[in-house]
């Protein structure tokens, strides 16, 4: 039996948890590397990961007065 065939997954993502992007919002889908670690999986790319140090946040300005 192939690997897939068992489970009903083979090539069939619609049933699959996906979640945003915190920087560029695009839709992650659940990957079996990201199984054990899912909660923490924030980016969808490492691009993501270093461009959230650039990106201003919100209320972090001065502006409050």
């Amino acid at each position: 039996m192939k690997r897939g065939a068992r489970d009903g997954h083979r090539g069939n993502k619609s049933g699959l948890p996906s979640k945003p992007c915190r920087v560029c919002g695009r839709a992650m889908t659940w990957r079996r590397a990201w199984a054990a670690n899912w909660d923490s999986v924030l980016y969808c790319s490492e691009a993501c990961r270093k461009r959230r140090a650039k990106a201003p946040r919100a209320g972090a300005g001065g502006d409050a007065g």
